[in-house]
């Protein structure tokens, strides 16, 4: 079962994201959540165990109005974050969690949905390949205190 997020959802994705964003505190991530969640423009998406109704996944999606590498319209719905625990993965929940947010895009108006990972994350790209994304291009990043 997929649903949509909701604001008592929050904790629980929380502690989903924060297996993937590590750099951040459940707290922290929670209060982002929140923002999301009362963003129209945002969506998150929680999928389930069918046989215990435990959550066992979340995706972020968006939209971006600036440019995004390899598009041609604006908005562009986004995959911000996609997330299924051990044990589930490699089973088709994060196709069905990706379809909801390409679905979620398509009603806001959008003809093109995207999605990055970082050079590193070989997981990411391959999950990222066989869902039918091309790649558009690498890049390397560089910021500098001034």
């Amino acid at each position: 079962m997929i649903r949509k997020a909701a604001k008592e959802d929050v904790i629980c994705i929380a502690e989903m994201a924060i297996m993937m964003w590590d750099c951040h505190s459940v707290e922290e991530l929670a209060e982002e959540f929140v923002a999301i969640l009362d963003n129209e423009e945002c969506a998150i998406y929680l999928i389930f165990d069918n046989i215990d109704n435990m959550p066992i996944g979340f995706a972020q999606c968006g939209l971006r109005h600036d440019y995004v590498e390899g598009t041609e319209s604006s908005p562009v719905g986004y995959l911000e974050g996609i997330f299924i625990r051990e044990g589930y993965r490699k089973k088709g929940y994060a196709k069905d969690l990706l379809a909801e947010c390409e679905n979620w895009a398509k009603e806001k108006g959008c003809s093109e949905f995207a999605s990055d990972c970082e050079l590193t994350n070989s997981v990411s790209l391959a999950f990222h390949i066989n869902m039918g994304f091309t790649e558009a291009n690498r890049i390397i990043c560089f910021a500098k205190r001034i």
